[in-house]
């Protein structure tokens, strides 16, 4: 298992798309909490809510328990989880699974820029916002589980630059 880590806006939904040609099968940790926030009952713009709320009543790692959850119910093939956000996450798939931790680094700036362009409904619409946003990731333990990646990528230039790294990692780790 490939797990990647980064902060919003750094670049691991375009790592997934160009990780999933060597045959990963795909987990977004995100499109758990957004199902977790629809069966509940909470419009999508309150998922981070719902992702504290699940943390705080469930524990830090109940988002990769219920990514586990998922990869059980298929039984077999490589998988690449997008956005673990913190150390307990990390300490829950070690013990339950081998995996390589990929970290996303990209400025704040560029980030925000990304994410005012991308136009999702849970998306900052200022800076301020978007700021607030990243306190509360990294309230989670998300700048610890980067901090454990077993690599780290640079997304702070062009497209093809990022698709060069990845395609270094890649040749290096055999993934």
């Amino acid at each position: 298992m490939i797990a990647v880590v980064g902060m919003p806006g750094s670049g691991k939904s375009e790592f997934v798309n160009i990780a999933l040609s060597f045959g990963y099968r795909f987990i977004s940790m995100g499109d758990i909490v957004r199902e977790e926030t629809v069966k509940r009952g909470y419009p999508l713009e309150e998922s981070g809510k719902v992702a504290q709320m699940l943390r705080d009543k469930e524990g830090l790692d109940i988002i990769a328990i219920l990514t586990l959850e998922r990869i059980s119910e298929t039984q077999d093939g490589k998988f690449l989880i997008e956005g673990i956000r913190g150390i307990k996450e990390i300490e829950r798939f070690r013990k339950e699974i081998d995996f390589f931790l990929v970290g996303i680094h990209t400025s704040p700036r560029i980030r925000f820029e990304r994410l005012k362009n991308r136009g999702r409904v849970d998306d900052p619409k200022n800076f301020e916002d978007f700021y607030k946003r990243d306190l509360r990731e990294l309230s989670w333990g998300l700048g610890e589980a980067f901090a454990l990646s077993d690599v780290i990528i640079d997304n702070n230039g062009t497209f093809q630059d990022f698709r060069a790294n990845i395609d270094k990692v890649a040749k290096k780790y055999e993934l």
